[in-house]
């Protein structure tokens, strides 16, 4: 009997330690679930000086911007008076930027964004930034120190930017003469970018930065 005790604890402590030898190691399984930069479908991008991070540039581009699509609707109050309405702009390639006065790209974007406005206006360009769930006379104030030359929409409740999925500000949109996307970035862009997005609404049109 003791013979038999003393095997049976030897199969128990044997059994044990092949448990133990089987159960996976936490660490292997934390790197196993975790996606190395570029794959999940995107590819790794640089990132832009002053830009969202190449991971959250990737997924905004593969899904959020809704590329080929119809644009949402887009009717809002004009800041100074009158409507901003894109039903009434088609026909017309419509660059759109949702931001607000804290977004401190917007401060390089702008004036940038003006010399755009101002070099296509003869080819129908319309430029046009959607200020996001702010008062008036703060968005008033930041326009007149950057000289926007463009108009400046008010979204004071945010529904119009959640219908376009503008969640991370600024963000822009080019839309073409067919109310179709046909481009996106998150913001901190450059003139180069902002040129080849330009591009893809002004087919014909040499567009420089």
């Amino acid at each position: 009997m003791f013979v038999g005790l003393i095997l049976g604890a030897a199969v128990a402590v044997a059994i044990l330690i092949g448990a133990v030898l089987l159960l996976p190691d936490p660490g292997s399984a934390a790197i196993a679930t975790a996606s190395p930069a570029g794959t999940a479908g995107a590819p790794a991008t640089t990132p832009t000086p002053g830009g969202p991070t190449p991971s959250l540039q990737a997924t905004v581009g593969t899904v959020g911007f809704h590329i080929g699509e119809s644009a949402p609707a887009l009717s809002v109050v004009q800041l100074a008076g009158g409507q901003i309405d894109l039903a009434n702009l088609k026909g017309r390639p419509v660059w759109i930027n949702f931001m607000q006065t804290t977004c401190v790209p917007c401060v390089d974007e702008f004036p940038l964004m003006s010399g755009f406005a101002a070099r296509y206006a003869e080819s129908g360009l319309v430029v046009i930034a959607i200020d996001v769930r702010e008062d008036e006379s703060t968005v008033v104030s930041f326009v007149s120190s950057l000289n926007a030359q463009f108009p400046i929409g008010l979204d004071t409740d945010g529904l119009v930017a959640e219908a376009w999925g503008a969640i991370t500000l600024p963000i822009h949109f080019w839309v073409d003469r067919e109310g179709i996307i046909r481009a996106g970035a998150l913001g901190g862009i450059g003139p180069d970018v902002m040129a080849e997005r330009l591009g893809t609404i002004l087919p014909g049109v040499q567009v420089t930065p």
